[in-house]
């Protein structure tokens, strides 16, 4: 079973003096993520991300970035310790030109690589459905549910989680890394995996801000509504109104900022 922490000894200081201690914190490193396609290589670039669940991650960056539609285009993945390799049935070679990554892609990086502006800003996704529609009560649930779990969070505080919750707040499945568009993509991945795209009736709660990147990940995997704990950036608003996403910031106890759509949130 492969790690996620890893204890380093370090110093504390405060007004009080200092102490030799030690600390827990979530565990960054490379992977290399390959598509396969009639005998055919090509490398996407080395992610930084945190070890585990790097099939799903594969799947969720390859579905999100638009070169497969589903599992039903993927005919094996192969796994090891520092890359993936996604033997894929057909891949849009266009497409697949007009995005190469040179070097290697920080765990913060959303777009990287990207060979246009507007290759990055089209989102080829499904129609939006209309609902669900939900309250402040019932995301109040589902951030409440997820602050309690969140395991690699709450031993290094260090993490960025996504997570899928039903109509009524229950947290459905929740994934964690340190890139928060590692987390989303490893969320993707599951949900691939299960047949569940698009997202119907279903919530995408993510627990840092909303980012452009965050946004286009969830109009394509079919998210209506996309929670964030913290603030949007001004192209996460603009795309989702575009689109028709509801997009919620500044979600917490009690309060909470629409951006866009706000139907799909009742007053009640």
């Amino acid at each position: 079973m492969v790690s996620t922490e890893k204890e380093f000894d370090v110093s504390k200081l405060n007004h009080q003096g200092s102490e030799r201690t030690g600390d827990v914190v979530a565990v960054e490193s490379p992977i290399n993520i390959n598509i396969c396609c009639d005998d055919e290589s090509r490398s996407l670039g080395i992610t930084m991300r945190t070890p585990g669940r790097d099939r799903e991650l594969a799947l969720g960056f390859l579905y999100s970035e638009g070169l497969i539609n589903g599992i039903s285009d993927v005919i094996d993945i192969q796994v090891s310790s520092d890359s993936v390799d996604v033997v894929c049935s057909d891949v849009d070679n266009g497409l697949l030109n007009d995005y190469h990554r040179i070097s290697t892609i920080t765990s913060s990086c959303g777009v990287c690589g990207k060979d246009s502006i507007s290759n990055m800003l089209h989102v080829h996704g499904p129609r939006l459905e209309e609902g669900p529609i939900v309250s402040l009560t019932e995301i109040e649930a589902s951030l409440n549910e997820l602050r309690s779990v969140q395991p690699l969070f709450r031993s290094t505080g260090g993490s960025h989680a996504s997570a899928v919750a039903s109509e009524n707040g229950e947290i459905l499945h929740l994934e964690e890394d340190v890139g928060r568009h590692n987390a989303l993509d490893k969320l993707v991945g599951h949900l691939i995996s299960s047949n569940q795209l698009p997202a119907r009736g279903m919530i995408l709660i993510v627990s840092g801000r909303a980012s452009f990147e965050l946004v286009h990940k969830a109009i394509r995997a079919g998210f209506s509504i996309m929670v964030a704990v913290g603030a949007p950036s001004s192209l996460a608003v603009e795309m989702s109104r575009e689109h028709g996403l509801t997009l919620v910031g500044f979600a917490k106890r009690g309060s909470l900022t629409i951006y866009s759509s706000p139907r799909r949130i009742s007053t009640d």
